[in-house]
């Protein structure tokens, strides 16, 4: 008889989580895995994917008005809330279909329930208990709203994708990826659209000329930027809005308000203090480099560590710590040069450091930037603009970052952080030969710095 049911049992079905699962099975493990909300995690069904839906969907209405100047008459388009919310929720509902039958087809046990941990050993889901030679929490994070009255009057990620109805006037607090994306998106799909954040600028991390440039762009498309501004309270008025007061006295009628402050890590009920895995002072778990708590037969990977936050890097994470239970080597990682895109209007992507990072650690550097209007819009008649930069390190020549704003901006910086990973000079840069007529040419014919030091 087997000492153990499960030579590992997986708690959370998200990316990282089906990802570990899947190649244990694949190792000839014995899996499982317990899900109590979103097969396939945040990024399927209140990420990644259904974000991006919205922002195309969120595109459609710009892309009408430049559509007339190349002779294309659309009259009176207007958006259909229930069509797009639930065709969307049709596309999450097939994709939980295919990651259910990713992990089943593998050989994996699914069970539908919130797991907890009751001892390094054993897992109790909806009051059955299993044993298990290894546990993996991959639990992913949760949206966190602040404690102010009238937060439970709010909308997270979470819920925003399943409204009711189309608000006409929304409030979105917050300054990262999320905050920032569905400022672009309520703005497009035709709302009053507002953004509170309470710093000076947001998207912090991010090189500062594309923070600028940014903020820049989304004032062109009348998205309300309230720099300095701190959320004290919010009241339900009795024609059903909402009444934002800020801490500078003011006030603001909407009809929804979206939180989008951050995500904390989703370890809430799993019994992972009470066996003594011990958690960061922000409440993400502790691990070694090998993913391994402070538990021995217990792991954990992805949001729930902590930063970065990237479905990439979390399944990454998942494939180096099944590796290193099959070879016994170290699980390696490199976290640096990781690329990333934020799906604003216009996108963002970046690959390597900021100038400022770059700066800040002493290397000199030289910077190039192009700044001009899409070829599209040179006859549409579109003020967007596009954003692209490099930072080269002066005494190597290597390309040590990559930042563009503009249209497919993450497909090209995809590209980019490959020539980064291997190491590319700006002189091999200059040596490549560009597609033309495209944007992403621009990065191999950026010949004049405009600033070293």
């Amino acid at each position: 008889m087997a000492e153990y049911e499960f030579d590992l049992f997986v708690i959370g079905a998200g990316s990282g989580g089906v990802r570990a699962a899947r190649m244990a099975a694949d190792q000839g493990m014995k899996v499982a895995v317990a899900e109590d909300r979103y097969m396939g995690g945040t990024c399927v069904n209140v990420g990644c994917v259904p974000k991006k839906l919205f922002v195309y969907a969120s595109g459609y209405s710009q892309d009408f008005v430049d559509a007339r100047a190349y002779g294309w008459e659309n009259p009176g388009a207007e958006l259909d809330w229930p069509t797009l919310r639930d065709n969307n929720a049709k596309e999450i509902a097939r994709l939980n279909g295919i990651y259910r039958s990713l992990l089943e087809n593998s050989g994996v046990t699914v069970f539908d329930g919130r797991a907890s941990i009751v001892d390094p050993h054993r897992v109790v889901v909806n009051e059955w208990a299993f044993t298990t030679k290894r546990i993996l929490v991959a639990t992913g994070g949760w949206p966190f709203v602040p404690e102010i009255p009238g937060r439970e009057l709010v909308l997270t990620s979470n819920e925003v994708f399943s409204m009711a109805e189309f608000p006409r006037r929304v409030l979105v607090v917050g300054g990262g990826y999320i905050a920032v994306e569905f400022a672009g998106i309520f703005s497009g799909l035709g709302a009053d659209t507002h953004l509170s954040y309470r710093r000076d600028l947001f998207l912090r991390g991010f090189d500062r000329d594309i923070r600028n440039f940014v903020r820049d762009e989304m004032i062109k498309k009348d998205v309300d930027l309230k720099f300095n501004h701190n959320v004290s309270a919010i009241e339900k008025l009795q024609d059903g809005s909402l009444l934002v007061h800020a801490a500078d006295g003011s006030g603001l009628n909407v009809d929804m308000v979206l939180y989008a402050t951050g995500r904390m890590a989703n370890t809430a009920g799993l019994g992972l203090e009470e066996q003594g895995v011990v958690l960061h002072r922000d409440g993400n778990i502790s691990v070694d480099d090998n993913f391994r708590t402070s538990v021995d037969s217990i792991y954990a990977l992805g949001d729930v560590t902590g930063e970065p936050q990237l479905t990439p890097v979390a399944l990454a994470e998942a494939m180096a710590l099944v590796k290193h239970w099959q070879t016994g080597n170290t699980a390696e990682i490199d976290y640096n040069n990781i690329p990333t895109a934020v799906f604003c209007q216009p996108n963002i992507g970046t690959v390597g450091l900021s100038e400022e990072e770059a700066r800040d650690s002493g290397i000199p550097v030289t910077i190039y930037k192009s700044e001009f209007r899409p070829m599209r819009h040179t006859m549409s008649g579109n003020v967007e603009r596009t954003l692209m930069k490099l930072v080269v390190n002066a005494s190597t020549d290597r390309v040590i970052g990559v930042h563009m704003v503009g249209e497919d901006a993450g497909e090209i910086i995809q590209g980019m952080a490959v020539a980064l990973k291997a190491g590319a000079t700006k002189k091999i840069f200059d040596e490549t030969i560009g597609i033309h007529p495209t944007a992403a040419e621009e990065f191999v014919t950026m010949r004049s710095p405009v600033s070293a030091k």
